[in-house]
């Protein structure tokens, strides 16, 4: 006679367990897809569509390229083509501000991490509490420091304030702290080299990941903010594109029943909220590799 195996007792608990552990995974997959998925899909789909589509038909159909190509049309016409030069006073304001924030976050971060000086526990500490602070928070101050010096509304009340980023100036600070080894700077100083030439030849070139995570963080960082340039910019010209996104909002009737002629309508307000965020997409898919090299160095120290 042949006899069943005997499954151990701790076998059997197993199968529950891990039958509970596949569905709160797909649980949270679903959650997921609902709340992230389905609107990113959505905002994709509104912009191939006229607007009685978008409100009549099923909201994950696809319109049309014919639509898609009317929107942007409309779209680009809209103020003559103001959502370009939005576009460009994005550009403008944040890869400018980016230059200053890579020439001054990474030789501060080297800095506050190699060197010893006496009030370096204080400004690390205020760093980080700086860091910590709510972007929001700093918008009435620097809108006070900006207004002293008489440059509200012009392109230097956005990018000196963006310029600042103590998020960056820390993370430089950890990875030259972890993940560059001292001897080799030291040997670097053994045989001639000075300070600032340890920093270019010797410690800059390895820190490659870490600068494009920076670049990348305050990249974003400048090109989503919304309330610094809204307070600074009194003039619409001046705008980067996610404040007159903003301003659109204004400009459909849905909204403002009296926007009379200048209407726009919601699929190109959705096409235009494409056009504001693609940029971010295109700068994370060329930086991917850096960034994925950039957070995982320091995790491991030798």
């Amino acid at each position: 006679m042949s006899r069943t195996p005997h499954r151990h007792p701790r076998q059997r608990r197993r199968q529950p367990r891990h039958t509970a552990s596949r569905l709160l995974t797909g649980s949270v997959l679903a959650v997921f897809v609902v709340f992230f998925v389905l609107p990113v899909l959505w905002l994709l789909l509104a912009a191939t569509k006229t607007d009685r589509q978008l409100v009549h038909d099923n909201p994950l159909s696809f319109g049309s390229w014919h639509a898609l190509t009317a929107n942007w049309h409309a779209l680009t016409a809209f103020q003559d083509d103001a959502v370009l030069l939005w576009l460009r006073n994005s550009a403008l304001y944040a890869v400018l501000s980016l230059v200053i924030t890579l020439c001054l976050a990474v030789p501060a971060g080297y800095a506050l991490a190699m060197t010893e000086f006496r009030g370096r526990r204080t400004l690390l500490i205020a760093t980080l509490v700086v860091m910590l602070m709510p972007n929001a928070t700093l918008v009435v101050p620097l809108f006070l420091e900006i207004n002293a010096v008489h440059l509200i509304g012009t392109m230097w009340s956005i990018v000196l304030p963006y310029a600042f980023y103590p998020f960056g100036v820390y993370l430089t600070y950890i990875y030259f702290t972890t993940a560059v080894p001292r001897d080799l700077l030291a040997a670097a100083r053994i045989d001639g080299c000075s300070e600032f030439g340890v920093f270019r030849h010797v410690a800059l070139p390895l820190a490659t990941p870490v600068v494009a995570l920076v670049g990348f963080f305050s990249f974003v960082a400048n090109w989503t903010n919304y309330f610094l340039p809204y307070v600074m910019l009194p003039e619409s010209d001046q705008m980067p594109i996610q404040v007159g996104v903003g301003s659109l909002l204004s400009d459909v009737p849905s909204f403002n029943p009296t926007v009379g002629d200048l209407a726009i309508e919601r699929p190109q307000l959705a096409l235009a909220t494409l056009v504001a965020i693609t940029p971010v997409l295109v700068v994370f898919l060329f930086a991917q590799r850096f960034l994925v090299s950039g957070m995982l160095a320091g995790a491991t120290k030798e």
